[in-house]
């Protein structure tokens, strides 16, 4: 077996009498994307804030390329890809510019970073933005530019901390592309994201945080058919509702393993949907759509449909 990349063990992190990380363990190899996602105040950003060195763990150990953090912090960060949620580029300068500015953080001389640059915007497809600075560039290649960056020093292991928060589809698409070339160079990676769309086509397996601790582990299609019915009916529109309290449809209801409520929408979840659909097609004047348990509907069911405020 291939020795991990990056380990993390036991990990706990509180601030006065809330743990807000609590007993993290888990493991990257090389090549593998793993996910974490989670709701507000799940412990994602100070599970990353630790593993970047941003903040001491309260016990339990962090270990990137047989280094320890955060005792061997400044020599893990030399070997680290980082992008982070919010822009950081330094809007006075040209693409080419910010990437030469970064390297030398690293100590690199600025012939070898600068023989590293055409490459690199290439990579993000920014060839023809190298003299831009960063106002004048859409939201997507402000983040392309800001992985370009994060891949100066030629990192073995990236934290990618919502990489794609704020970008359109085609955006999103293009970055997802860099991405995987990433990971089949060997890459690791460790991405936090609300998209789980994101997660189920990046990610080789997946963390599931709920009030700091871990809740669920695995590769994304076993874990959606370890905790969910295959099939799923959303149903809409006038009396759908009724479907959900009313005696007189117990025995549609019946037709379900679970029914949940969220908003004007009925879920109903099934090993079958063929009798529940005929079902709700005899009612007449509802809405439907069939289709296959995702990832939301894990996430979900793990965590709640709850909206919560910002921890």
């Amino acid at each position: 077996m291939t020795s991990p990349l990056f380990s993390v063990d036991r990990l706990t992190k509180r601030y006065g009498d809330t743990t807000v990380v609590n007993g993290l363990s888990f493991e990257i190899g090389p090549g593998e994307c793993l996910g974490v996602i989670g709701p507000n105040g799940a412990g994602k950003t100070t599970t990353v804030r630790m593993c970047l060195g941003l903040s001491t763990p309260d016990a339990g150990q962090i270990t990137a390329l047989g280094l320890a953090m955060p005792r061997d912090a400044l020599a893990i960060k030399a070997q680290l890809g980082v992008v982070s949620q919010f822009d950081t580029l330094d809007p006075d300068f040209t693409c080419a510019e910010n990437l030469l500015v970064y390297g030398r953080y690293f100590g690199m001389r600025d012939a070898d970073i600068r023989a590293r640059i055409p490459r690199l915007l290439e990579f993000a497809a920014l060839t023809h933005k190298a003299d831009a600075k960063p106002g004048e560039l859409s939201g997507g290649m402000k983040r392309r530019l800001s992985l370009a960056r994060a891949l100066v020093n030629d990192p073995k292991l990236l934290l990618l901390d919502e990489p794609t928060t704020g970008l359109d589809p085609q955006a999103r698409h293009l970055m997802w592309e860099r991405l995987q070339l990433l990971l089949q160079q060997g890459k690791a990676i460790l991405l936090t994201t609300h998209f789980m769309d994101e997660a189920e086509r990046l990610c080789s397996r997946l963390l599931v945080l709920d009030h700091g601790q871990k809740i669920a582990e695995g590769k994304p299609r076993e874990l959606i058919a370890e905790h969910l019915e295959p099939d799923v009916v959303e149903v809409y529109g006038q009396g759908a509702l009724a479907l959900a309290t009313e005696a007189g449809h117990a025995a549609l209801r019946a037709l379900a393993a679970r029914v949940e409520v969220s908003g004007e929408t009925v879920f109903f979840y099934t090993q079958d949907a063929k009798p529940l659909l005929a079902g709700l097609n005899a009612l007449g004047g509802l809405r439907t759509l069939h289709r296959p348990a995702n990832l939301e509907d894990l996430f979900l069911k793990l965590t709640g449909r709850q909206i919560r405020e910002d921890a």
